[in-house]
Formats: C-alpha cells, structure tokens, sequence
C-alpha cells in the first residue's frame, strides 16, 4: 500500500496535524505540523485544504433490521414499551432477504455519515433467520467497515412475564450454543480487527437471569464484550423492581455483568449512587440522544459519568426510533440536548470526543477513534461547501452547529470507501429502490 500524503487541511481535529496527516500501510504513520513537510517518504498526495478532518466516527448501538420500519404508523408518537408493543409482531416477518438489505442499507447510510466502525445489537431470530448474525458479516465485509456485531438474544415471552411475544424468542441453549458458533466463526482480536463478536442479551424485560450469567461466563471465556440496554425508561426501572426485587444497577451486579467487558445502551435513569458503582467497574454507556428524544425516555447524565470514569459513546440506535442511521445528525442532537440538560459550555469537542474515543472505548478499541500516529488510518473528512456553511468562522464547530449529515471522503484502514460522497461500488439509487420495496412488505 503507497504512503499517502493527506495535505493541508481546512481544520483537523488533532493538534499537530494542521500540515496534513501520512498515511502507511493502514495506518496513520506521521502527523504533519502546520506549515511544515513530511519526514516520512510520501508516493501520493490528497490535496486536504477544502476538508475538515475528523477521526472516522463511532456508532456504538444500532439495530440493523429496523431500518426497514422507518416511521411506522403503528409506532409513531408512542413511549418504549407501547412502541416495542406495536413493532413486535411486524418484526416477526423479518425474512433473510429482508435483513440483508436491512443491514446494507444500515452500514451504507452510516458510511455516508462519516461512521468508520459500528456495533450492531441484533437480538431477533424469527424462524428461518438462524444466520442473521453471518448476514451482518457478510455485508460489513464487502463495504470494507469496521463491525461490533453482537449476537443478541431474547428468551423472556410475556406468557414467562416478560415484553415480547412468543413469535421473536428463542430457548437459551440455541441462543448459548449460536454464541459459541459465532464467536468462534467471527471474533478477530487485537489491533487491526475488522469483525470482532459481543455477546448481547436484549434487555432486562426480555431476557432470564440464567442466560444473563451464561453470558457473563461465555464474554470471560472468549474475550469478548458485553452489550445490553439498561436504564433506559422509567417503566424499565419498575420491571427491575417487580420482577427481581432490585434496580437495573444491581441487577447488573447480581449477573455479573458490573465489570469493564461491559457498555449498555441509554443508561438514563441512573441515580448518583449508580454513576459511581458504574464508574469504579469501568463500565461504558452508549448515549443515543435522537431516539431518547423521539421515544421521550429521558436524558442521559452524560458529565456525571464521565466524571465517575464511564466511558460514554453515542450511538443511533435503532432506525425505527430514531429513524436515521447517521451519526453526524447524532452527533448535533447529542450537543444540542446535553446543553439543555446542562448549559452551553457543552462544546463541540465534547460530542466528537464521545463519537470518536469515548465510542472506541466503550468497544474496547485502544486502535481507533484517534488522529494519532500507529493508530487506525480511519477517517472521516467533510467539506463546508453547502450554503448552510457559508459564512462560518471554526471550520470543526460549523460541522455541529451548521448541521454537517454527509462525508465527502471516508477511509477505512487507509482505504478510500466514500468518495466525492458516494460510498465504493454502491448503486445508492438501486438499493433504495430494492430496500423500500422491501419495506413494504412490513406495513
């Protein structure tokens, strides 16, 4: 792979790199000062000066398949559980064919955005969609992006008291034994990796404690991580006490799930007690501030877990409650609430350092997230020459503030995969055609 030279940009969202960043071998091998040349040897130039550069952003919790029930009528205007409610039995219908454009579609919209490196949370298994997980790779590995795929689960049926209906739960000795496989088939460790494996019941309301623990067990057998929505409504935090005795932070703990392998999606309602014992386990929290404000379910205390030493990534959530898979739109709306919830010395550099390191950290990836010599050459580069940027000053906060949505250029391991905004080897209009017709079948 040529060294590539990435010259002059218009901003970059590391310090030293004002003179361009040196790209080798996947890589980001040199950071160039302002005004000055690279030391390394540089075969091709990329002339930077009209892009922004940021670190390819992370998507910490999605659902994949529900890109196919974008604003449906059964589900607008509803709070989660009425929501989950409505769509259960829509989602019963998912077919294989289905969830792959579900998950092409997902993966595109997201490179689009800027996203180098998602998770996915797919915890629905409909008969004839066992293979859903090795879809997911699949796709991933043909658009070149960086995947979290985690094998979700439910086994908790509301004739067992639990959400969902019988139609969209599995028995936890074929969900255990499908985790063995896919770990074993997918999981890639270290630096580098393109796929790696976690392991993610659904929801207190949606799973037993026997395969919450079974999960702990297999995440410390096989390095890998763990992924699950906590905290994330009031009526969740009710189910807890009811069914349990005990509020979501104890029920993590009683499962063996307070530990650093794990992040959990929302994590809202978290009193000061909960932020501190989250804290000290180095647990990780994926704020997904569109689909909190599109359910109502409240507002993440993003400063009081940073400040206990929480890692807090964002995430879009599933496209059926935030209707959008583009985490640059996350990233204003994650400004934009938390400085209601605060005030505004919430900065731009607080929501990219949540999308980009904080995000790597809740998925444990000490290789991303950076603009930092020997990390990931994963980027994301914007240009501000749509009429909303006209006039800006800082080129890093009009990305946020003026309302950025789409890359120009994405690279991934040193790879371009968006080029002038279109994503490699994509037919965006053929998908969309293929994906809505799809689509259809779910109204």
């Amino acid at each position: 792979m040529a060294n590539l030279y990435l010259k002059s940009p218009l901003a970059c969202l590391a310090d030293p790199a004002g003179g361009g960043i040196v790209i080798e071998g996947g890589r980001i091998a040199e950071l160039v000062p302002k005004g000055s040349t690279p030391r390394l040897p540089v075969d091709e130039v990329f002339d930077a000066s009209a892009h922004v550069i940021l670190p390819g952003l992370i998507n910490t919790h999605h659902h994949f398949y529900q890109t196919l029930t974008r604003a449906h009528p059964q589900a607008i205007n509803k709070k989660l559980f009425d929501w989950l409610k409505a769509l259960y039995p829509v989602w019963a219908r998912l077919t294989p064919e289905a969830h792959r454009l579900a998950t092409r579609v997902a993966l595109v919209e997201l490179m689009m955005s800027g996203v180098t490196c998602t998770s996915d949370h797919h915890y629905l298994f409909p008969r004839g969609l066992d293979e859903a997980i090795d879809i997911q790779v699949d796709e991933a590995r043909k658009l070149g992006m960086r995947l979290t795929v985690t094998r979700g689960s439910m086994n908790l049926s509301v004739k067992d008291g639990g959400l969902p209906p019988d139609s969209v739960v599995q028995d936890e000795d074929a969900i255990l034994a499908d985790c063995e496989r896919v770990i074993g088939t997918y999981h890639e460790r270290g630096e580098g990796a393109m796929v790696q494996v976690g392991l993610a019941p659904c929801s207190p309301f949606s799973v037993t404690k026997s395969l919450m623990c079974a999960c702990s067990e297999l995440a410390e057998k096989h390095d890998c991580r763990l992924h699950t929505h906590l905290a994330e409504t009031h009526d969740e935090d009710d189910f807890c006490h009811s069914r349990f005795g005990m509020g979501p932070v104890d029920y993590l703990e009683s499962v063996g799930w307070l530990n650093g392998r794990t992040w959990l999606a929302h994590g809202i309602h978290f009193s000061d007690a909960d932020i501190a014992r989250l804290g000290r386990a180095r647990v990780g929290v994926s704020h997904c501030p569109s689909s909190n404000m599109v359910l109502a379910s409240g507002q993440c205390r993003t400063r009081e877990l940073e400040k206990a030493g929480v890692a807090v990534g964002l995430g879009v959530d599933g496209s059926a409650s935030s209707d959008s898979s583009n985490l640059m739109e996350g990233v204003r709306h994650a400004l934009m609430l938390n400085r209601l919830t605060y005030d505004a010395t919430v900065s731009h550099f607080d929501v990219f350092r949540w999308a980009t390191v904080g995000s790597a950290r809740c998925l444990g990836r000490s290789d991303l997230g950076q603009i930092a010599v020997g990390k990931q050459a994963d980027l994301a580069l914007f240009k501000l020459d749509e009429l909303r940027f006209s006039g800006v000053g800082d080129p890093l906060a009009a990305l946020v503030l003026c309302g950025a949505h789409r890359a120009d250029r994405v690279m991934i391991a040193g790879a371009w995969k968006v080029v002038d905004g279109h994503p490699v080897g994509i037919d965006v209009a053929r998908l969309k055609a293929a994906h809505g017709a799809a689509a259809r079948a779910f109204l």
